[in-house]
């Protein structure tokens, strides 16, 4: 596996991150879907609320090379990251340089969850 093979590419007007085999057509492989949450202060939360990967790429790390890939752009954008889906509240632990630029799961965050999903 290099990371040439695949791709994260950012849809925002999809609101979702998408992991892309290059040798596979462009097939699209794996997604990270996410909303972001403006708090009282201007700052924006991204929340991360799903991670998927297709059952054919399992058990390669597809699903960590997406996460950090996705932690990576929502750091460098300013937003601090909400994890809501379990994959992404495992692997931030694993991951403690990413520490300053995690926030709890609030009531808004679920919120926006619960609105985003219907």
């Amino acid at each position: 596996m290099t990371e040439k093979r695949f791709h994260v590419e950012h849809r925002p007007d999809e609101q979702r991150y998408v992991l892309i085999d290059r040798t596979a057509d462009g097939r699209e492989i794996g997604e990270e879907s996410y909303v972001d949450v403006a708090g009282d202060d201007g700052a924006t939360a991204r929340v991360l609320f799903h991670t998927a990967i297709a059952a054919d790429y399992g058990s390669q790390g597809l699903a960590s090379l997406l996460v950090q890939s996705v932690v990576d752009d929502v750091v460098a954008r300013g937003y601090t990251i909400v994890p809501v889906c379990p994959y992404v509240a495992k692997w931030l632990p694993e991951h403690p340089q990413y520490d300053e630029h995690v926030v709890d799961p609030a009531p808004v965050h679920l919120a926006a969850v619960k609105d985003r999903q219907q």
